[in-house]
């Protein structure tokens, strides 16, 4: 291989960028990124960032050993296609960038509301987005978030901090229902009351009030809450259109084999665009976690050059955190339908614990802490010997 084309400038792209390079690569590496600006850590942007607390060069990910890459980066454009016959990547100024390998690294992005949204409505992905929603979070403020899962709740834990009045509309009858299951989302629940955020679940938002700009969110049972800002946390999409047409498989994301591999040789795709195969499921799963990022490029990497790689065991294990209102939450794992949840540790009233999940064959999958950060360590990497796809 003489040129690798990496399609995407964040943290799954840089990480790809530097394993290539550890693992031997001599040649070329073209990274392309939409954002006019280096690769920067995206979680302090709910959190640290919001709150004032860190400043743009914080978030940098770049290091001065990464001037040893030695990498052309394309940033501020957009690829527009994937040309499989050349094998070349397609910008938006036409440019064509031809390569032996492609990585695609281009991330998901916001799911917003449809139509044309009045003044005060944000969503969060961006340092852009960041900036615009700091600079409206004065204290005082009514602030209504849509949407109780990880983004929306880190928000409203920085928001309170900021002196904002908090308000948080979640569809499902208790927060983060899908991974934690309703009684470890009846436990998070509590972290919001802790400080006073109210949380209104089982609520559908039916419109926004107002005209140039929100002054209230009327959910569907008639209720209307003020606001003077709405945050939209619904999730996330992959950002993929730009293959359509290209031959590569797409199904929520781009579909590849456990190291990243997709139908297409020599194309691999890695991080939240993702949706790869999970040994630890036996299923394709796409993972928009910040881990996922920072170990699959290492693995794609490897396959892309012919090396050998045996990732440590618990890497197969999916993992995520959360800071909210001081406190730290760990999951790790996958919960199914029918589990059974034990304390080991501390309580679920002082928000404090650790909580481990049995499926119905008895088998630990998974294991939740709040505060724990040591015992969980312990647990997530037991998880890679006891899950029964593992063994």
């Amino acid at each position: 291989m003489r040129t690798i084309a990496v399609v995407g400038a964040s943290l799954a792209g840089l990480t790809a960028t530097r394993a290539l390079r550890d693992q031997g690569f001599e040649g070329r590496i073209v990274v392309i990124g939409e954002e006019a600006r280096a690769p920067y850590d995206r979680p302090p942007l709910s959190k640290e960032f919001l709150a004032g607390k860190f400043s743009e060069a914080d978030l940098e990910l770049s290091t001065p050993e990464d001037d040893a890459l030695e990498a052309e980066w394309r940033l501020g454009r957009t690829a527009t296609g994937l040309d499989t016959g050349d094998r070349a990547v397609v910008l938006d100024d036409g440019e064509r960038i031809a390569a032996d390998g492609v990585v695609v690294a281009t991330g998901a992005r916001a799911r917003s509301l449809r139509g044309e949204l009045p003044d005060g409505v944000h969503t969060l992905r961006t340092f852009d987005d960041a900036v615009a929603l700091r600079e409206e979070l004065v204290p005082g403020a009514r602030l209504v978030i849509i949407g109780a899962g990880f983004i929306g709740s880190e928000i409203a834990s920085t928001a309170v901090g900021l002196g904002v009045e908090v308000d948080v509309v979640e569809a499902a009858r208790v927060p983060l229902l899908k991974p934690l299951g309703a009684e470890m989302g009846e436990v998070c629940a509590g972290l919001h009351a802790t400080e006073g955020v109210r949380l209104h679940t089982g609520a559908m938002l039916a419109e926004l009030v107002g005209g140039e700009r929100v002054t209230a969110v009327r959910l569907s049972d008639g209720r209307e809450l003020p606001a003077d800002v709405v945050v939209v946390g619904i999730g996330a999409e992959p950002c993929v259109e730009w293959l359509h047409g290209s031959g590569v498989d797409l199904d929520d994301g781009v579909v590849t084999d456990a190291q990243g591999a997709t139908n297409v040789p020599g194309v691999f795709a890695v991080g939240d665009c993702a949706n790869s195969h999970r040994n630890y499921l036996g299923s394709s799963r796409r993972l928009e976690h910040w881990t996922n990022a920072v170990q699959q490029p290492v693995a794609a990497a490897s396959a892309l050059l012919g090396r050998s790689y045996e990732p440590p065991a618990h890497h197969e294990v999916p993992y995520f955190w959360s800071d909210q209102y001081g406190h730290k939450i760990q999951f790790a794992g996958h919960r199914t339908e029918g589990s059974r949840i034990e304390v080991l540790e501390g309580s679920l009233e002082a928000l404090d614990f650790l909580a481990l999940y049995r499926g119905q064959d008895g088998n630990p999958e998974a294991v939740l802490a709040i505060d724990r950060a040591r015992p969980f360590g312990r647990w997530r990497r037991q998880l890679a010997g006891s899950m029964p796809a593992l063994r």
